[in-house]
């Protein structure tokens, strides 16, 4: 499989940031009952993860080893100010919408984590992929819940009202909770079977290779006879 494929498919399905690896709960506790605002974060976060990636893969041979997490957190924390800076000049309904959770990023364990376990030992490119996927897995996932807790809890999808229906409970910290702990089982089951098939199917591939190639041998026996 071509690498950039594998990060790209690693980043978004395989290792999701969220659902399997269960990182940066912080703001996805804190901003899922709103559609928008889980987008929103998203999209700041991949802008963010792929700069700080791409900086700190650029930097990995002259980053001394013995400070490289506090240099990491500096990378971070300069981009997340510059963020913020440009969405209250351009984007303030954005900025408030995101408050403090905007300014958390600086240690959010997706950038940290993809920083120590990515950046630090790969090239540029490679980098800036693994930043763009893992970013692009965080955002789905955060939406995903978002539309479920929004619709549910105030019965409108990205402040447009569908229905006057709701249930109180999923605009609360714990009905966050529980669209977040049942995201998880059915997102992991979901894998789990797809990579139990795809086992299936290798096995299988396996074993008639295996079979060819025996009878391959067979018939080059019985022909030197």
């Amino acid at each position: 499989m071509n690498k950039y494929k594998k990060i790209t498919l690693d980043g978004i399905i395989f290792n999701n940031p969220t659902f399997i690896l269960v990182l940066g709960t912080c703001p996805t506790l804190g901003l899922i009952s709103s559609a928008l605002s889980a987008l929103e974060m998203g999209l700041a976060v991949i802008v963010i993860l792929t700069l700080s990636n791409v900086i700190i893969s650029a930097l990995r041979k002259i980053i001394p080893n013995e400070v490289r997490i506090p240099c990491y957190i500096v990378v971070i924390a300069t981009l997340v100010t510059l963020i913020r800076m440009v969405l209250d000049k351009f984007l303030p309904s954005v900025y408030e919408a995101l408050g403090g959770f905007l300014a958390l990023i600086v240690v959010n364990c997706i950038i940290l984590g993809r920083a120590e376990a990515f950046a630090n030992k790969h090239t540029v490119a490679e980098s800036a992929v693994d930043g763009v996927a893992n970013g692009i897995g965080f955002t789905l996932a955060l939406t995903a819940m978002g539309i479920i807790c929004e619709f549910l809890g105030k019965g409108s999808l990205f402040g447009a009202q569908i229905m006057d229906f709701s249930i109180g409970l999923f605009s609360s910290p714990a009905g966050s909770f529980i669209v977040f702990g049942l995201s998880i089982c059915a997102f992991t089951a979901i894998i789990d079977k797809f990579q139990r098939a795809k086992r299936v199917k290798q096995n299988k591939l396996a074993r008639e290779n295996l079979l060819d190639a025996g009878n391959a041998a067979r018939t080059a026996e019985e022909g030197n006879a």
